[in-house]
């Protein structure tokens, strides 16, 4: 069993008490939780993946608070419970938590139905990649592998219960929410006084990943970076814990970073197209930019590629180049050049 990083205690401005709690989400793949207090009832911000032993880890981290810190909470304290967006890595655990405590359950609404209607989400959400990755280039018997890498985490999730939706603006008991669509539709930071629960809006070292809204809509690079910029113009973080990785002391030079890094990548996919003796798929340019990558790191380069070339799409940078192609056929690869 991995060796699971320790559990930290952060003190917010306002009052809150923070518990960040980590869980394998998936092999070597650690998911951070948050046990907010003195923020109205006690409230859990996400719930790891369910899958493997993170509830495991999830029920043990919350169960060493009172001996650790002194905090004298048990499970069945929780009383609410509000995830930062629709991923399974958030959300999975999310059945077995409601079971446990019986909490209310909230989300943003652009995600309310990823948990309410799951089965559903699941089927759309397949058929969309599937079209994407015709469009990408993918070779026909490879977009089936690729597809299985897909949906393997995804078979152990049902449908649960929405009580509540949180929108951007809200302030409930202290806590105020951002919308931050971009890495997920209903993504949504949580603010409370000098601390900024970034999920996987702001990560420490990761960029967070992109994947095109032509797969889902409020997603894609663009709806990201005005997302980067909204939480970039608020003052005042001392901190920013995000769903992964160690904690951010340094939020708005991290923000920096982050633009930087999809410019350069932005930049990287313009040389490519230049370059190139003949048009390029999304394929052909991630084969280059992530020539070491196996897996399901394959598919997450497609995505992040693909919404970098989507960016540049919308943004009159590129054209397609065989629109016969386009018109005739079901659904043929985009090659593209520059405009």
């Amino acid at each position: 069993m991995i060796e699971l990083p320790a559990i930290t205690r952060h003190e917010a401005s306002n009052g809150a008490r923070v518990y960040r709690i980590p869980c394998e989400a998936f092999p070597g793949f650690i998911a951070y939780a948050y046990l907010v207090l003195e923020a109205g009832p006690p409230t859990l911000i996400d719930t790891g993946s369910g899958y493997n032993h993170s509830n495991e880890h999830l029920l043990a981290g919350l169960g060493s608070l009172q001996e650790t810190f002194g905090e004298p909470i048990a499970v069945t304290d929780i009383k609410r419970i509000i995830l930062t967006h629709g991923h399974i890595d958030h959300f999975g655990g999310l059945p077995h938590m409601v079971e446990l405590t019986n909490a209310e359950v909230g989300i943003h609404e652009l995600d309310r139905r990823v948990l309410t209607a799951y089965e559903e989400r699941v089927i759309v959400a397949t058929k969309s990649l599937r079209v994407y990755l015709q469009r990408a280039g993918v070779e026909r018997d490879f977009q089936l592998k690729l597809m299985e890498y897909y949906g393997f985490s995804k078979k152990h999730v049902r449908s649960v219960q929405v009580d509540f939706t949180v929108a951007d603006g809200q302030v409930l008991d202290g806590m105020r929410f951002i919308h931050t669509p971009g890495h997920c539709p209903g993504q949504v930071c949580i603010v409370l006084g000098d601390v900024l629960l970034s999920a996987d809006h702001i990560l420490e070292r990761t960029t967070p990943h992109q994947s095109p809204e032509s797969i889902m809509a409020s997603t894609g690079l663009g709806h990201y970076l005005e997302s980067l910029d909204r939480v970039g113009a608020l003052g005042g973080f001392d901190i920013a814990l995000g769903g992964h990785e160690g904690p951010i002391h340094d939020v708005y030079k991290r923000i920096d970073a982050i633009r930087d890094s999809h410019q350069r990548k932005l930049e990287r996919v313009l040389d490519l197209i230049r370059g190139a003796e003949a048009p390029l798929t999304v394929s052909d340019i991630s084969k280059q930019m992530y020539p070491t990558i196996k897996g399901f790191n394959i598919l997450l380069g497609l995505e992040e590629v693909g919404a970098h070339v989507e960016y540049l799409d919308q943004h009159g940078h590129l054209r397609v180049t065989n629109l016969d192609e386009v018109e005739n056929e079901d659904n043929p690869a985009l090659r593209y050049r520059l405009a």
